[in-house]
């Protein structure tokens, strides 16, 4: 049976990772794809990245209630088309959508059946330093992608599972047991005991 399933999370928490991973093992599911109102990037492919659509047909599309949510950002806006799903889940397809809080909600309130998990860092500190780590934003954008954090893990509380991604820190954690020479001088006396 078909399902639909909303993953959202905070900038840095490593969404897009955990799902990559997952459709590498479960090739019964499937992403969603959005429409966008930004440029195409090299390499993006119109209807399998995103439906690149201008600003105008964005709009139609709004007044239209062609979408099952929608958000603005930087600039641009994001959408899925209820269409897309549908169809989708007319063929049997399991779908994950990866998208906002707030969207999932609403998702939620149209589509009740749709399962919502939120993927969530270890501690917001970790967040914090995930996003420092990427060298990609200024300290504002930063500071602003931090207090929208509080309302992503408030909207949290209504989906129905919450997964802590804490897969960077267990691998950073085995890589220095691995590196440390106790470590190593433990497991060699180990060995030779037995």
């Amino acid at each position: 049976m078909a399902g639909l399933f909303v993953i959202s999370g905070s900038s840095g928490v490593g969404k897009g990772t955990v799902i990559k991973e997952f459709l590498k093992k479960h090739p019964d599911f499937k992403l969603s794809v959005s429409c966008t109102t930004r440029g195409m990037r090299l390499g993006e492919v119109h209807g399998e990245n995103y439906f690149f659509l201008t600003q105008e047909e964005f709009k139609n599309c709004i007044q239209n209630d062609e979408f099952l949510e929608w958000a603005e950002f930087s600039g641009n806006h994001y959408g899925t088309k209820k269409s897309f799903v549908e169809e989708c889940l007319k063929k049997g397809e399991n779908l994950i959508l990866e998208i906002d809080t707030k969207g999932a909600l609403n998702v939620k309130k149209i589509m009740p059946e749709a399962v919502l998990i939120f993927i969530a860092p270890p501690s917001l500190e970790e967040l914090e330093a995930r996003l420092r780590g990427r060298h990609t934003e200024t300290e504002d954008a930063i500071q602003k992608r931090l207090a929208s954090i509080k309302l992503e893990i408030e909207n949290s509380k209504k989906f129905d599972y919450q997964v802590i991604n804490d897969t960077v820190e267990r691998e950073k954690k085995k890589r220095e047991k691995r590196e440390d020479p106790r470590s190593t001088r433990e497991k060699t006396f180990s060995q030779k005991a037995a």
